[in-house]
């Protein structure tokens, strides 16, 4: 009786606890490997509008490692997020990566326990404070975080967002040049009605205001992952869909005209590049644009999905338009 009555006070203390493994945790000390990637055949000289510069695949002897659908860049870091919670910070200097961090996020909705709790899916980052937004499925919310990433400032869980489904929710998140906010459903696999998207005149999280409705057309089959803004206040959208047996991924980049960015709007675009072979036919989820001595690039970051024997792919590109 004894040895029960411990046993379940350290389950009542255990916080979430439901039955459920605990969310998977890379190692604050783990080590992270790159090895430079290339297509077979070589490097195209451009593909569509992008002219490709390099590409890294990175890898870990931890079992926690992967799984990252967001990207962001600053000065010379790489800042990858995880679908559990996760960043990964990445020194970047021409040939040379040195990770310099591993933060995990202490505040979010529920306890972290479980990967229900922590679904980060996307990702803004203001360069000069540091502040980050992060867009969460499941529970369909927007979160703020302070610059040491461990510390929320607010959130949102928009009311028009509730019906964004399980985990088909706030996929792409971006802040437009303006100020305002665009996140954009990722919806199903096989869906055909465009993607629901909301529309915020600023920090969604202190706004006071649910956004206003708009929608996004992705080209036939795929799915919105990701989006990022050009300096000229176009968006950039990254689009994926999956084939199986054998799987493998398609990705996809649509330029979204920045006049069109309106509430009540459809948008959609042209497909201005097929990244499919130089992500290794991987799971697309991330992109961020940086400016480079007066040069706009472009860099993608694939998902393995939790999967040791697939890589995770960084590249980068020439923006050409």
């Amino acid at each position: 009786m004894r040895w029960f009555l411990s046993l379940l006070a350290v389950l009542l203390l255990v916080p979430g606890w439901a039955g459920e493994a605990r969310l998977p945790v890379l190692s604050s000390d783990a080590t992270v490997r790159a090895r430079w990637l290339a297509p077979s055949g070589g490097w195209p000289r451009r593909i569509g509008l992008l002219e490709p510069v390099g590409a890294l695949s990175l890898s870990s002897d931890d079992h926690a490692f992967g799984g990252y659908s967001a990207l962001a860049l600053s000065g010379d870091e790489a800042v990858l997020l995880s679908d559990g919670g996760q960043f990964l910070r990445l020194s970047i200097a021409g040939r040379h990566l040195r990770k310099r961090a591993i933060v995990t996020l202490r505040d979010g909705p529920g306890t972290g326990w479980m990967k229900e709790d922590r679904d980060t899916e996307s990702l803004v980052l203001d360069r000069s404070s540091g502040v980050v937004w992060i867009g969460y499925e499941r529970v369909n919310a927007i979160w703020r975080y302070a610059a040491d990433l461990q510390h929320a400032l607010g959130s949102v869980a928009p009311r028009p967002m509730r019906y964004w489904g399980a985990n088909t929710g706030p996929e792409s998140l971006v802040r437009l040049n303006d100020g305002r906010f665009l996140v954009i459903q990722e919806g199903w696999r096989g869906m055909v009605e465009p993607r629901n998207a909301l529309l915020f005149d600023g920090d969604p999280t202190v706004s006071g205001d649910y956004g206003r409705p708009l929608h996004y057309r992705p080209p036939e089959g795929f799915a919105p992952s990701d989006a990022a803004v050009l300096p000229n206040g176009d968006v950039l959208v990254l689009n994926r869909r999956w084939h199986f047996p054998p799987l493998r991924f398609e990705s996809v980049l649509v330029r979204i005209a920045r006049d069109s960015i309106r509430p009540g709007a459809l948008l959609a675009g042209p497909v201005v590049a097929d990244l499919s072979p130089i992500m290794a036919r991987e799971n697309a989820e991330g992109i961020a644009v940086t400016m480079e001595r007066g040069a706009t690039m472009i860099w993608v970051v694939t998902d393995n999905d939790m999967s040791r024997w697939r890589p995770t792919v960084l590249a980068k590109f020439r923006w050409l338009g």
